[in-house]
């Protein structure tokens, strides 16, 4: 299993945004293509150690997942300093290949 850390609550998500660079990763328990990524997330974030990393239940998040047009998971939302750096939204399975192509994108 791997030790992404979960949001708390809407104060630590705004906290997250003023400072990053973060990128959120909005799932839920009971989405399969969530499952199907979920091994290769630690060496994404190790990987990509720059990045504080944190997931999103969007079912206990779900007026966040509305502020920010996130209607369909696994999806990836980066910020720093309060500026969206990018976004990887869209309800299709990821690979790796796409989201590390995602996350190299936000590096330059």
């Amino acid at each position: 299993m791997y030790k992404m850390k979960e949001l708390q609550n809407t104060e630590e998500f705004n906290t997250y945004i003023q400072e990053g660079p973060v990128v959120f990763l909005f799932t839920a328990g009971w989405c399969p293509d969530c499952r199907v990524i979920e091994p290769i997330l630690p060496e994404i974030e190790e990987a990509y150690s720059q990045f504080q990393f944190v997931e999103v239940n969007r079912d206990n998040f779900i007026e966040l997942c509305q502020e920010y047009d996130v209607y369909g998971i696994p999806s990836f939302l980066a910020f720093e300093k309060g500026e969206e750096l990018g976004r990887f939204v869209s309800k299709d399975r990821k690979t790796q290949e796409e989201i590390e192509s995602f996350l190299d994108g936000l590096a330059k």
